[in-house]
């Protein structure tokens, strides 16, 4: 299994739980309501911050 660091494991918790209360938006505006989209978006902002998270599969 993949080891994310702490810094990413936050994020994606960070997300559900904005994707739970209805607030996570995607890149087209539109709420998010799959969990697997939520924990990309979450994967991706901890990328952009420089955490240590897994190359994205293609």
């Amino acid at each position: 299994m993949a080891k994310y660091s702490e810094k990413a494991v936050e994020k994606v918790e960070k997300t559900m739980h904005e994707m739970k209360e209805g607030e996570l938006k995607g890149g087209n505006g539109k709420k998010v309501t799959s969990k697997k989209q939520a924990i990309a978006i979450g994967l991706s902002e901890a990328r952009k911050e420089g955490a240590k998270v897994p190359k994205k599969k293609d």
